[in-house]
């Protein structure tokens, strides 16, 4: 099979790789859509740490059943399907408790570590377990099914924060207002998450007019062109001196973390979402004298199907986050070129006449 593979940073190469063999539980996927992620282009330069050459990078896919091992029920060849990024053992304590995005053995496809290394899907073929593979519906194209892992991860980051014991979500956000800092593709999403949630209102904030304009596209209808004391400011002058009743920060820096903190009324909820800074500072005084509850949101966990449901019924819109599709052959100049970009945007189409 053809395969782009990492085999130094900044080096791609599309080379010839033998197929992977299903297992028993596994189902072999010939892909039609992986998306490019931000972590793949980080990958690709070599400032993560987590695409360790050599490396078939990709886990935002989607294609048509090749073949399935002996004990797979669910499929056969033919079956369009999507499959989750996050690779659980399906054992462990956490994923008996259904969170498997917090799997004591976690894996990601396309990604290799000190831990772990498992081949992703920017090559033709890509084995994953039964238990990590969805059905698609015919009427999502494979180019907006590569946007599901996405999807999905927004999803999650509203569902976290809706969770109070005793209480229903739906209920209480149908009279609370959400604020999304960063209108990149996961806060993109999250707004559009927070909407079908039953939020009354939901703010996003950015420092690009261009990404606020792929907002109002997807339905935002109070963007905030600010940031820092301004953005903390206009958020007061809307909500009448109160703070929003949530904040999902999708950027990951300390600016966006405290301008997050200080934007929720007292009592409220931050949801962290982005992680470009792998440490913050916390202005501790202010969460705890505010009684503020923070929360963490890693990957998803379990909400594909919900993620494939309101993508086909329109509830989440992803086409018009599509900028580009190529086919496979392209990907080494691309990715040389999306240094800078807004590269979550963009699609590579692997098989076309799939």
């Amino acid at each position: 099979m053809r395969a782009l593979v990492l085999s130094e940073y900044r080096r791609l190469e599309l080379l010839e790789r033998p197929a992977p063999e299903p297992g028993s539980g596994d189902v072999l996927v010939r892909v039609a859509a992986c998306g490019i992620c931000g972590s793949d282009v980080h990958g690709w330069d070599g400032s993560t740490g987590r695409r360790i050459p050599p490396i078939v990078m990709g886990h935002e896919a989607a294609g048509v059943v090749a073949a399935v091992g002996s004990g797979v029920k669910a499929f056969a060849p033919g079956d369009r399907v999507t499959m989750d990024s996050t690779v659980s053992c399906g054992e462990c304590a956490f994923c008996r408790r259904g969170e498997i995005n917090l799997c004591d053995h976690r894996q990601v496809l396309g990604v290799s570590c000190a831990e772990f290394r498992r081949a992703g899907a920017f090559a033709e073929y890509v084995v994953a377990p039964e238990r990590i593979v969805y059905r698609l519906p015919d009427s999502l194209s494979f180019p907006e099914a590569a946007m599901l892992e996405a999807v999905a991860v927004a999803l999650h980051a509203v569902r976290v924060s809706q969770h109070r014991a005793g209480e229903a979500g739906r209920a209480r956000n149908a009279a609370e207002t959400a604020l999304v800092i960063g209108a990149g593709m996961i806060g993109l999403l999250t707004i559009q998450a927070a909407r079908a949630a039953g939020f009354s209102r939901v703010l996003i904030a950015d420092i690009d007019p261009s990404r606020l304009k792929l907002a109002e596209s997807v339905g935002a209808e109070e963007t905030l062109l600010a940031s820092g004391d301004d953005l903390v400011a206009e958020i007061m002058r809307r909500t009448d001196g109160l703070g929003v009743d949530l904040a999902l920060e999708a950027v990951g820096l300390n600016t966006t973390v405290a301008v997050a903190i200080d934007s929720v009324r007292k009592g409220g909820r931050v949801t962290l979402v982005g992680n470009v800074s792998p440490e913050v500072t916390l202005p501790l005084q202010k969460v705890v004298s505010r009684q503020l509850r923070l929360q963490g949101s890693c990957a998803s966990s379990g909400e594909y199907p919900d993620a494939i449901e309101m993508m086909a019924n329109g509830s989440i819109r992803v086409a018009p986050l599509i900028s580009a599709v190529a086919p496979l052959r392209e990907g080494p100049e691309w990715f040389a070129r999306l240094r800078g970009r807004e590269p979550n945007l963009m699609k590579v189409v692997l098989n076309p006449e799939i």
